[in-house]
């Protein structure tokens, strides 16, 4: 969202000095701006995309009694094949969906999105199946996914706006925290990275925004990692430098600890134990000029000891660079590469598990070229998965067990993907 708000502001600024400069070589006054107004002239800014895939500008549009509500959406597919699957450790214990497959076909995301953008009452509704891979972790069917995940509606919220600086809504809404958004269509790159995978999605609770100037800010009171229960605080603050540089911190914490043994099944993937009864924070940086999209940030996790909860405690410390590069309208090429360490030593085992094991360590990289024409597009990638000092069977270099490959004796992981298709 703050890399299109600094691209269409600086469009508008190189529009504004092109229509100066005419004016006064014709030696004419310079006509006013003019505000765009009437039904269905809303600019809509929401979900946010990432890179060279772009929200459909002109959306369907229907008058109502209660306003202006917009229709858009997407449709997209995917194929992938990786080296080696995680092995069955790393699945959900649900009977009948324990089909982490190597190959698949299948749909990356058939979404609607219906919103109210404008005026004192807005929300915003996003339904339908979604598929979200992330490197070194299983990938199920999108049918699978949804269930497993936040089901078919994973995003609908009410906000009322207060005046043009704040703001307040509630409901299920993307988190604050991270540098990478939930849906593939939204990102520089198909599969989310391994930092991602130390965050949560998609909260439910209250959350109060400001926005002023160059400072933006959010506060929530969500029930972190879609646990249905308010015990997370989480916040972010961006702060624009001039039109093309970004700072901004995000974080979150519980505040009350959660056991999920009652409902152990309940949410699997969206809900895990362990980062439910975490603390995160992170710092980021974006340069978005001309061609370029650069966005390099830090973060660090830790999960608490607690008795009560079987958590010996574990800390995780990484880092990743996340880059775009147009070269024209309809070509781009993105990267990321990323590093995560997690404490302790691979000779205590029973430490908390949110990484590779105790003391496990791991780096990726992830190449991704995207072609698009009009709404639809078409890209491809290569990521890489490397377990860093894990030999097969060395319980001092690597957690035998906890790798790749059916077996977790495997170091590493390679995926090759392709998805395809149009945002409306």
């Amino acid at each position: 969202m703050t890399t299109k708000l600094i691209l269409r502001s600086a469009t508008a600024s190189a529009a504004l000095m092109l229509g100066l400069a005419q004016a006064q070589a014709a030696d004419m006054p310079v006509p006013a701006a003019v505000p765009v107004t009437g039904p269905c002239k809303t600019a809509i800014t929401f979900p946010s995309f990432g890179g060279i895939i772009k929200q459909n500008p002109d959306p369907s549009c229907f008058t109502t009694g209660i306003g202006d509500i917009y229709v858009g959406g997407a449709v997209t597919g995917y194929a992938y094949n990786y080296s080696d699957r995680l092995p069955s450790f790393y699945t959900p214990v649900v009977p009948g969906q324990r089909d982490d497959r190597v190959a698949r076909v299948d749909f990356s995301n058939v979404q609607a999105f219906i919103q109210k953008a404008d005026g004192p009452f807005q929300f915003y509704v996003q339904t339908g199946l979604y598929s979200i891979p992330a490197l070194g972790f299983p990938t199920f069917s999108a049918i699978d996914q949804t269930g497993l995940l936040f089901g078919p509606v994973p995003v609908v919220f009410g906000k009322w706006a207060i005046n043009d600086e704040w703001s307040i809504q509630g409901g299920r809404m993307p988190t604050n925290i991270g540098s990478e958004l939930a849906f593939t269509f939204q990102n520089l790159n198909i599969s989310r990275g391994l930092l991602f995978n130390q965050e949560n999605i998609i909260n439910q609770g209250v959350q109060v925004n400001y926005a002023s100037g160059p400072l933006a800010a959010s506060l929530a009171v969500t029930d972190g990692f879609f646990s249905g229960e308010l015990n997370w605080i989480t916040g972010a603050i961006t702060y624009k430098l001039d039109d093309a540089n970004t700072i901004g911190v995000n974080g979150g914490t519980h505040f009350a600890s959660y056991n999920n043994v009652t409902q152990p099944n309940r949410f699997y993937y969206a809900t895990p134990l362990t980062l439910q009864n975490s603390s995160i924070i992170s710092a980021n940086y974006t340069y978005a000029a001309g061609p370029w999209i650069v966005t390099p940030y830090i973060q660090y996790t830790k999960v608490e000891q607690s008795n009560v909860l079987g958590l010996a405690g574990a800390e995780t410390f990484g880092g990743a660079l996340l880059a775009s590069y147009a070269f024209t309208d309809n070509f781009a090429l993105a990267g990321r590469f990323e590093y995560i360490s997690q404490s302790g030593s691979a000779l205590l085992q029973n430490r908390t598990n949110v990484l590779y094991g105790s003391g496990s360590s791991a780096y990726s990289f992830t190449v991704t070229p995207t072609f698009t024409v009009g709404r639809y597009f078409i890209r491809g990638e290569y990521s890489h998965v490397e377990l860093v000092d894990f030999q097969r069977g060395d319980a001092l270099n690597g957690i035998a067990g906890l790798g790749f490959g059916k077996l977790g004796n495997k170091g590493n992981q390679d995926r090759y993907m392709v998805e395809t298709g149009f945002t409306f």
